[in-house]
């Protein structure tokens, strides 16, 4: 039985570690956490989002701008993460509406798309 998803992987060119370091722990404040020893010598970095993992591979000749796959980070204040986001002169794409969530969607710097997404309660109709 499946209970649950352990960890999602994007991928940045090779040699683009410190980049991406900076954008996923600086602008978007997520902890890095240590890979183990064997795995180090494989090039990217791992990341802790609440209880779950984004592992940040490394990987040559493929066009992140060509996909529809994406992670989507689900936040407190959507506005906020507007915000920062547009801080740090990052695009920022509005997506489809959904019922009873506030969402939009961007780039990161290598080219895979990222949705930053909250629940919210509407009242009235």
């Amino acid at each position: 039985m499946i209970i649950g998803l352990h960890h999602a992987q994007i991928t940045i060119p090779k040699g683009a570690e410190e980049q991406g370091k900076h954008f996923y722990c600086k602008v978007l404040g997520l902890a890095e956490i240590e890979k183990p020893v064997p795995l180090k010598g494989r090039g990217g970095f791992w990341l802790q989002v609440g209880k779950m993992e984004v592992h940040v591979g490394t990987e040559e000749g493929f066009d992140r701008l060509l996909t529809k796959a994406h992670l989507a980070y689900q936040v407190e204040d959507v506005s906020h993460w507007r915000k920062v986001l547009e801080e740090n002169n990052i695009e920022i794409l509005e997506s489809v509406p959904i019922p009873n969530y506030e969402r939009f969607e961007f780039r990161d710097p290598f080219g895979n798309r990222v949705e930053m997404i909250q629940e919210v309660t509407r009242t009235g109709t």
